[in-house]
């Protein structure tokens, strides 16, 4: 079937809109210029509302991973203990980093598919031995769509132990929830540019607190072009210490300024009515989902096929036939899951032609009609949500 644009609807790279490709393709200029300063110094601000941050927020010219390791790095001495929670792929990447520099690790196993509960992380917690410097967690674990209660076990870790460091991987969520740092007591928040932020690949964001702030100056772990109190001091000066990505701080600037127009608020209540109207057209369809409704992401939906032919069947005539990408499982979910991505610049309508072909493919698959079934329940959300 003939199809004029693809539309790509992973959980990231994902869209990135037209004013920000326009800024990013402007001259380039030097990066030890006063140009670049002021471009500088307005993304590092700029970012603050995004973030729910007090302070300019770090920017590196590197993926996401390289703002988990960073905040390990930054925040963790060679004999400090430290707790991962792992519920997915991307919390299993934060043991990794963790297990690289031997640290002593104390990890939290929780089911794919599931929220943590508080409750069961402190009592691990103080089921510990040794006290623990640092707890680090996914705000959405993006291989299962699982959104956790970070604010929650923020409010607990701190009752607990205020000295605990709280370090929250914002990367498939941020720009598309209400977070406050400080509401919310989390000490160290990391994102990346290519989702729910609309941006390009190739940027990550290390959000953070004064206390952790003065942490980075003091840490006795070795680190180079991580080394977040030399990025901070360069960000003091509307710089950074390497050579960045000039086009891609523009990039920030114009997203930033996009968040303004529309409004924070609104940005996340267009991500989390998507996200309700995604849900209802998938079970309408009588696709299974794999997160409970109480704990399902705003970005990214994971949903369950009825065997794994289906899974690739559905995959396969997505993109061969409509032109719609979007992504299988990971890790222990490859195979038995699909993830449909709905973050950063996208609108209810941008969903309406997977919905669409959806329906078409399960009719001829499962030779039962769905036509509308799907569509309906969509548009039915997203008359009374928005």
């Amino acid at each position: 079937m003939y199809t004029h644009h693809s539309l790509l609807l992973t959980p990231g790279p994902t869209p990135v809109p037209l004013a920000i490709q326009n800024a990013m393709n402007l001259p380039m200029v030097g990066h030890r210029s006063a140009d670049f300063e002021a471009i500088a110094q307005k993304a590092f601000s700029s970012l603050k509302t995004t973030f729910g941050a007090s302070n300019d927020v770090i920017i590196l010219t590197s993926s996401g991973t390289s703002a988990l390791e960073a905040s390990m790095r930054n925040l963790v001495n060679p004999d400090d203990h430290i707790v991962v929670i792992v519920s997915g792929a991307f919390g299993a990447r934060f043991q990794q980093i963790a297990e690289t520099y031997a640290h002593n690790l104390h990890v939290f196993n929780v089911e794919w598919g599931q929220a943590f509960k508080t409750d069961d992380v402190m009592s691990f917690i103080q089921s510990l031995e040794h006290p623990v410097t640092a707890v680090f967690t996914q705000y959405c674990e993006t291989s299962t769509s699982v959104l956790h209660p970070v604010a929650e076990l923020g409010h607990a870790l701190k009752a607990h132990d205020d000295n605990i460091y709280f370090v929250v991987d914002g990367v498939s969520c941020i720009g598309a929830v209400d977070v406050d740092m400080a509401r919310d007591a989390i000490d160290v928040l990391v994102a990346g540019s290519q989702k729910a932020m609309m941006l390009p690949p190739g940027l990550a964001f290390v959000a953070y607190n004064d206390r952790a702030r003065e942490r980075f100056a003091h840490i006795d772990s070795p680190s180079f072009y991580l080394n977040l109190s030399k990025h901070h001091a360069s960000l003091e000066a509307h710089t950074t210490p390497y050579t960045p990505n000039v086009p891609a701080f523009r990039g920030v600037v114009q997203y930033a300024k996009m968040v303004d127009e529309e409004g924070h608020g609104q940005v996340v209540q267009r991500h989390y009515a998507i996200r309700d109207a995604v849900r209802h057209a998938l079970k309408a369809l009588d696709l299974d989902l794999l997160v409970a409704d109480d704990s399902a992401s705003p970005t990214v939906t994971a949903f369950v096929p009825k065997d794994t032919d289906e899974v690739k069947h559905i995959k396969n005539e997505l993109s061969n036939t409509f032109n719609i990408s979007i992504a299988g499982g990971q890790g222990k979910l490859k195979g038995h899951i699909l993830r449909v991505g709905h973050m950063g610049f996208i609108s209810p309508f941008d969903l309406l032609p997977f919905i669409a072909s959806l329906e078409i493919i399960l009719t001829d698959y499962r030779n039962e009609n769905y036509i509308g079934k799907g569509t309906k329940a969509f548009m039915e959300v997203v008359y009374n949500e928005l």
